[in-house]
């Protein structure tokens, strides 16, 4: 099976043409905001490489997320156009999972970790399994320190976001918890290991649906607010601010205030 794999999460952006489990080509390069105007081109300079050309391909293969809100739109719309060209099945890999794949042959907690707005990481926990990767923690997004609270043993950290983040996080951690560097192999996102992933999708007849929507994980307002507050719950906000306008109208007299 060919397929071609695109990951565009991060600032990094990697193609690949793959078959089966061989590589056949593979760009990778610094887009730094420029993917719009550099993924086409990679994608031709592979296809010129091999000789191949897109009717030639069996699939694609594209990473959804979490990273990069405008490099995900960037790599999800290139992969859709091209699937609307060609009829080709699409497979979409989440992005850290992907990361964690890349990993090989190491059995403690594996947590791939991308810088997401300014202060926070995106982050997931998986677990080598039989067939594959068990997802111990879906995709989170928050501070580093959130980040070492989820986690529970020794665990294997590599990612922009650990590179980053990795003084805020250790002395976050619990004291149960080791955190372990990854290897610098896993530091970037890979479309090789997007397309490894796809291959096994396709094969399984998991095809992306005609709608797709990118895995953009957000922290929900309220979340953001609590913390803005200094860790004050919205009801205890409001409790307070009730107590205050209480304390005030019995300032000036009377049971409710008034005179």
């Amino acid at each position: 099976m060919k397929v071609l794999a695109v990951e565009t999460a991060t600032s990094w952006q990697s193609v690949a043409l793959l078959e089966d489990g061989h590589v056949l080509a593979e760009h990778e390069q610094d887009a730094a905001g420029s993917h719009a105007a550099l993924l086409l081109p990679a994608i031709d300079q592979l296809l010129s490489k091999t000789g191949l050309r897109l009717t030639d391909l069996d699939g694609l293969a594209c990473s959804i997320g979490p990273g990069s809100f405008t490099g995900i739109r960037v790599g999800l719309s290139t992969c859709l156009g091209l699937r609307a060209a060609t009829d080709l099945p699409l497979a979409l890999v989440p992005t850290l999972e992907a990361m964690a794949w890349s990993v090989k042959r190491d059995h403690r907690t594996l947590c791939p970790v991308l810088t997401s707005r300014k202060g926070e990481v995106y982050w997931a926990l998986f677990r080598r399994a039989k067939n594959g990767l068990e997802r111990v923690l879906a995709e989170h997004v928050g501070s580093p320190q959130a980040l070492a609270r989820s986690l529970a043993d020794d665990t294997l950290l590599f990612g922009d976001g650990w590179s980053a983040m990795e003084t805020e996080i250790r002395a976050a951690l619990p004291s149960s918890v080791r955190a372990i560097e990854g290897p610098p192999s896993a530091v970037k996102p890979s479309a090789v290991a997007v397309a490894l992933m796809g291959i096994e999708r396709l094969r399984r007849g998991e095809r992306a649906p005609m709608q797709v929507v990118p895995l953009y994980v957000q922290r929900a307002e309220a979340e953001l607010k609590y913390e803005q507050s200094g860790g004050v719950s919205p009801v205890a906000r409001r409790q307070e601010r009730v107590k205050r306008k209480v304390a005030e109208r019995l300032a000036r007299g009377g049971r409710g205030g008034r005179r």
